[in-house]
């Protein structure tokens, strides 16, 4: 069992908000976390037909009998219980509700058109470096491979076993429920051409051929991705500075381990010799970064720089101020990892508030740019 970092934010609004709404991917821990934030609060799971069908004969009164707190999990199953508890927390704002849900798009469409300003909402996604701490430092392909899914770690389950569960459910089930495909196989192969292109920029024209359906498809299928908590979009960072800018955003997952399963790479020893084990890399520690940003509700966002010289892997925006990163998957320190770094300072100046390297490697040494990150350096890295 694992204290999830979003835990002491749960229970410092749950002071003032009367509802909490978590969303996140399948699997990502989120009843776990709520029962071990609040468990003196009831818990009940509408993916249970006979407790939804039960709870349906008469939603306010169950909504009301419960007002001194009560999980409710997979909330999207029963829609109607959101207006009940609309009503309950107008009638007495001490009442307290924890929704949760892995239909980020039927939860959050319901929570607009009845909790708006009663409810807050939180991202739940697999565990963090920080909270995986206590695991001691393994290697870099180690946690690559493993991924970051609760039941890899606590249940000791086979990270394979994890992500073909995981692939089949999602394909089968998720998708199916968001969009009419014609031709599943075609779905998969889209899948297995975005893992096999993480940390580069999406080139939606070049995979609708190789797929051999249109742009406006692809376009489509990446958009239930991104609300399923599959694979997220990072934007280019944008100043107006006269420069030849790319504008296209990179795509990355939401979990290595799946990335690693769909690029059928066995175990950690396979990695190590892989030729997407830098962007694969790269795409744990852009991932951690956005992991932190939800965990502590940060309002700072993240992009990737390149223009038509240079590239920079990671910038953290915060207000006037930006931190920027090279991610490289090496085992020393090389200067060649710093062009990117110093080309930004040049165009940006005193706006670039630190710049850093993360590698993969053993050794550590302080450097001029602001801290050179090894990897077990990484895991204690306070991104604030």
């Amino acid at each position: 069992m694992y204290i999830r970092d979003l835990q002491s934010e749960l229970l410092r609004l749950n002071k003032t908000f009367p509802v909490q709404t978590i969303t996140g991917p399948r699997q990502s821990g989120k009843t776990t976390l709520c029962k071990m934030a609040f468990p003196n609060y009831e818990y009940v799971n509408l993916e249970n037909p006979i407790t939804r069908e039960e709870i349906a004969t008469d939603i306010m009164n169950f909504v009301r009998n419960h007002s001194q707190g009560i999980i409710i999990d997979e909330a999207q199953n029963l829609p109607e219980i959101f207006s009940a508890v609309q009503v309950a927390v107008d009638e007495d704002k001490s009442r307290r509700y924890i929704l949760t849900g892995s239909s980020n798009v039927a939860l959050l469409r319901k929570v607009k058109q009845s909790l708006a300003g009663r409810t807050i909402v939180h991202t739940l996604l697999p565990l963090s470096m920080h909270e995986l701490s206590e695991e001691g430092t393994l290697s870099a392909d180690e946690y690559m491979w493993k991924g970051f899914f609760p039941a890899v770690w606590s249940e000791k389950i086979n990270p394979t076993d994890v992500y073909k569960a995981y692939y089949q459910t999602y394909l089968q089930r998720d998708v199916t429920d968001v969009i009419s495909l014609k031709n599943l196989n075609q779905f998969r192969r889209f899948i297995l051409l975005l893992a096999a292109r993480v940390g580069s920029e999406l080139n939606a024209q070049n995979i609708a051929n190789d797929v051999g359906v249109s742009v406006a498809t692809i376009q489509q299928w990446i958009s239930v991705l991104e609300t399923s908590y599959v694979a997220f979009l990072l934007p280019p960072y944008f100043r107006n500075i006269g420069k030849r800018l790319i504008k296209a955003p990179k795509i990355y997952f939401y979990d290595t381990g799946l990335v690693c399963f769909l690029l059928g790479i066995r175990n950690p020893q396979e990695l190590n010799t892989h030729p997407m084990r830098g962007a694969v890399f790269e795409n744990l520690v852009v991932c951690d970064f956005m992991k932190h940003q939800f965990n502590f509700n940060l309002n700072s966002s993240l992009y990737f720089y390149r223009d038509n010289k240079k590239e920079v892997d990671l910038l953290k925006e915060d207000g006037m101020n930006v931190d920027a990163f090279e991610i490289k998957v090496a085992q020393q320190d090389n200067t060649s990892f710093y062009g990117g770094l110093d080309y930004l300072r040049k165009i940006y100046g005193e706006s670039i508030r630190s710049t850093r390297v993360i590698y993969s490697g053993d050794a550590e040494r302080d450097v001029f740019y602001g801290g050179l990150y090894n990897y077990s350096n990484f895991l204690k890295c306070n991104f604030e």
